[in-house]
């Protein structure tokens, strides 16, 4: 199950009280204080796992604790510090504190780790508390409790490119066709209820990452559809490539209604370098596939999934425009 935004709550553990000892060896029957500091509780640290791609896992289980600091003990003796909790996310999470909706980690590299919640420190022992006026302290500290945080959990993926379209628009044939996933295709809208990744390969050693986003409708933006769910994931993506049926009636209109979903939801998205790419050409004939085609501007490109017509032109212009933005620097 495809699961991209959760509510936790973690604890770090309490840092170990401080110990009240004093030497008693033989021959040594006034020993000084001898007490250990407590141990330092366990952090809560999220690590982001590339072989994960759902926080499925956090939907069940919503605390998360860390071990706390063992207490001090004699012979100066610090407490054991408490053992770290690390919450395993994919990569792409993005983590805030709910009561600030302050951002406290973006894990958009596989292995990055961030520290959510830190753990107590531990409170001294009565050794520490030793002075020349007072040779034999009675008192030692309690360990400082550890963080606690409210926490909301959202993934979005991770794609150099993303494709977007109105329920049908062939999406999912399109990465099925050049790329090793298996989307959910059929012959009717909303067939494609989650975002799926595949990787398309260009030549050896030169891939990208392609997103297929469930289809938009008008107003999706707003809520209706299922777009509303989805649109986040395509604000990381290098590349925007429209998705056209050849088969509406007005293919400029289709696109403008695209944009303009991508823009109420997002100001910065209509701006993203963009590819218009006019699929099903195989369910047209030839004479009024070239009509369409001549009736738009330049910069279109008429595909079939199906027959793989116009693959090349395809796939030559997104490796030229993601070379493009490579030299431009990273998405925010």
């Amino acid at each position: 199950m495809f699961i991209d935004y959760v509510e936790i709550e973690v604890f770090a553990g309490d840092g170990g009280a401080g110990c009240v000892a004093f030497r008693r060896e033989k021959y040594v029957p006034k020993g000084g204080p001898d007490g250990g500091d407590g141990g330092w509780g366990g952090d809560v640290i999220a690590v982001a796992d590339d072989n994960l791609s759902t926080l499925l896992d956090f939907r069940y289980r919503k605390t998360y604790r860390a071990e706390p600091g063992d207490p001090g003990s004699g012979r100066l003796k610090t407490g054991k510090n408490g053992a770290p909790i690390r919450l395993r996310v994919p990569v792409g999470t993005i983590i805030k504190d709910r009561s600030t909706e302050q951002s406290l980690a973006d894990l958009d590299v596989a292995g990055k780790q961030e520290i959510l919640a830190r753990g107590g420190k531990g409170g001294h022992g009565n050794a520490f508390y030793k002075t020349a006026v007072n040779q034999a302290p009675r008192k030692a500290q309690d360990g400082q409790p550890g963080e606690s945080r409210k926490l909301s959990l959202e993934l979005k993926l991770l794609a150099d490119v993303g494709l977007v379209g109105l329920p049908n628009a062939g999406k999912s044939t399109i990465l099925a066709t050049f790329s090793a996933a298996r989307p959910k295709i059929a012959d009717y809208p909303f067939t494609t209820l989650v975002p799926n990744l595949g990787i398309i390969k260009l030549r050896e050693y030169k891939s990208f990452v392609m997103a297929d986003i469930p289809g938009l409708i008008e107003g999706a933006s707003q809520g209706k559809g299922l777009g509303i769910q989805f649109l986040k994931h395509i604000q990381r993506t290098r590349v925007l490539v429209y998705i056209i049926d050849i088969n509406e009636p007005d293919i400029l209109a289709t696109r403008k209604i695209l944009e303009s979903e991508l823009r109420t939801f997002d100001s910065r998205l209509p701006d993203r370098p963009s590819l218009a790419v006019v699929t099903k050409a195989d369910t047209v004939d030839d004479k009024r596939r070239k009509a369409i085609s001549k009736e738009l501007p330049a910069g279109y490109i008429i595909l079939s999934a199906v027959t793989g017509f116009g693959a090349d032109e395809f796939l030559q212009e997104i490796e030229r425009t993601l070379d493009q933005t490579h030299k431009s620097g990273p998405v925010d």
